[in-house]
């Protein structure tokens, strides 16, 4: 979206005056419980952390030293506020938020039921903001420069995000991320979602989603045939997150899979979001496969082990740290910053 007046950019180095990468989507004010083990009726404090996969994305970018920014829509209120102060905080460029009158920006709240249990209830009534970003809106300019760009397949569950998202992978002609992020809860008709994912997958290079999501867009419950089915649309790179099985990852003449990292999980929501802010810095770092893999997937760990998102994401040292403790393809030091 064309940049709000007087809003500060996110430091630029380089002078380019462009964000390296531009995330595009949801944005959420996660109240999360303090209390672990508990249901949702009995829980008594909560804390207040910024939300939203594609934002959440961005933040880990700009943790591991990236210039990122985030193309999204909040409610003109509180909260919409909150986000803009929060993204921020965390060093990402926030021009690109804008707000919309008479919607308020959605919340979500978790129920935290370690290892592996963790409801999510959306509450994006009566319509989420994030999903009234117009294409005519859109800094296609930027959209162009950037050198990566992150776009999900919840932009492509409404109009107009739908039209603006397929407008934005279309402008870029880089380093173009789809999401898979399958959020059935928000989506009307689930039979809709497939066709509108092989529409957007004409416009990516890469694809990255859990086995639930590329079986979803593909039909493959398998994950070496999902992702195949994927690079059947001309992909350059699949990414299949496999959870406790770690990552499988395809390109049209290799395959390299990674072993997850033992870790005790405390909140699992966020892990996929800094996996993927980790994704794209190894990408831009022009990193090798297996090294690129081997960090995101440790940087997921990390936050995996922590209550928040946002808040959790990890440090390029944290990630390497952890990955020497595990002899997992640890990072040589002259190489932790491209």
């Amino acid at each position: 979206m064309t940049p709000e007046p007087n809003r500060p950019a996110a430091p630029d180095p380089d002078g380019a005056g462009v964000p390296e990468l531009i995330t595009m989507g949801r944005v959420v004010v996660d109240l999360y419980p303090h209390q672990s083990g508990v249901p949702l009726e009995d829980v008594e404090t909560f804390g207040k952390y910024l939300g939203g996969s594609p934002t959440n994305v961005a933040v880990a970018a700009a943790r591991l030293g990236r210039r990122a920014a985030v193309i999204t829509r909040t409610g003109d209120d509180p909260f919409g506020r909150f986000v803009h102060k929060a993204l921020r905080r965390y060093g990402v460029d926030d021009r690109y938020v804008t707000s919309v009158p008479g919607l308020p920006t959605p919340l979500s709240f978790c129920e935290i039921f370690p290892p592996d249990d963790f409801p999510l209830y959306f509450y994006r009534y009566p319509k989420a903001p994030d999903l009234v970003i117009h294409p005519h809106e859109l800094d296609l300019e930027a959209i162009t420069k950037t050198k990566l760009l992150w776009a999900t397949v919840t932009g492509l569950s409404a109009e107009p995000s739908r039209t603006a998202t397929i407008a934005a992978l279309e402008a870029h002609p880089q380093t173009t991320v789809l999401d898979l992020d399958w959020r059935p809860t928000l989506w009307a008709d689930r039979s809709e979602a497939r066709p509108r994912v092989h529409e957007a997958l004409k416009h990516a290079s890469v694809a990255v989603g859990n086995q639930e999501e590329c079986e979803l867009a593909t039909g493959e419950r398998d994950p070496h045939r999902a992702a195949q089915a994927l690079l059947d649309h001309g992909l350059a790179l699949v990414v299949v997150k496999r959870g406790p099985d770690g990552v499988l990852a395809m390109t049209q003449d290799r395959t390299a899979e990674v072993a997850p990292v033992p870790i005790e999980v405390v909140n699992g929501l966020g892990a996929g979001d800094a996996f993927g802010g980790a994704l794209c810095h190894g990408l831009l770092a022009g990193w090798g496969l297996e090294r690129v893999l081997a960090f995101a997937n440790a940087a997921g760990a990390i936050v995996a082990s922590r209550l928040s998102c946002a808040e959790a994401m990890p440090t390029a040292d944290e990630v390497d740290d952890l990955l020497s403790e595990q002899s997992l393809l640890p990072v040589p030091p002259a190489e932790k910053q491209p």
